[in-house]
């Protein structure tokens, strides 16, 4: 990657409005996973307003080991996780950033869309217990039926065979 000349060079107010205001959270860690900058979408996806976060571990925020894998590997790692205590779902790519000894972190934050396909797995669930459900009650009625049908079948048998045998001791008789 090549140094943009100086007369492209974005000014440090416009990357600071866009680091400030990107939706996507933004965590800047040393080679100890050290934090050193956070954004506010990071903060407001990890529940963290108020906290004073530089120089905490990123793990203690995070409550993952992304930033320590990525450090171990060194070099570039992309990770999804969820984390159930912040309620907050996650992909973040993270990347060395080359002579400054620091690791960058962005994250998206993919909440709904968990959320959603989550909704679809429990949906999918309750159809199929639902149809299991209506099968075992099909089952029943249909040995209750044929239940039924053997017990009057034998007793229309009987009945049948009585009569028969009547009929036959009256044609005996003549």
């Amino acid at each position: 990657m090549t140094a943009p000349d100086s007369d492209s060079q974005v000014p440090a107010a416009q990357v600071s409005a866009i680091l400030q205001h990107t939706p996507n959270g933004i965590l800047l860690v040393d080679e100890k996973t050290r934090i050193r900058f956070v954004n506010p979408a990071f903060r407001t996806m990890f529940h963290c307003m108020d906290e004073d976060l530089l120089g905490l571990p990123a793990a203690q925020c995070v409550h993952s080991d992304c930033f320590e894998r990525a450090i171990a590997a060194g070099g570039n790692l992309m990770v999804k996780e969820t984390i159930p205590d912040h309620d907050v779902s996650f992909r973040v790519g993270l990347f060395p950033l080359e002579g400054e000894g620091l690791y960058c972190g962005i994250f998206i934050d993919i909440s709904e869309e968990e959320r959603a396909r989550q909704q679809v797995r429990d949906l999918r669930t309750q159809t199929l217990q639902r149809a299991q459900e209506v099968i075992s009650r099909q089952m029943q009625t249909a040995q209750e039926i044929a239940r039924l049908l053997g017990e009057t079948t034998a007793e229309t048998k009987v009945l049948l065979v009585k009569v028969m045998g009547l009929f036959k001791d009256e044609e005996g008789r003549r």
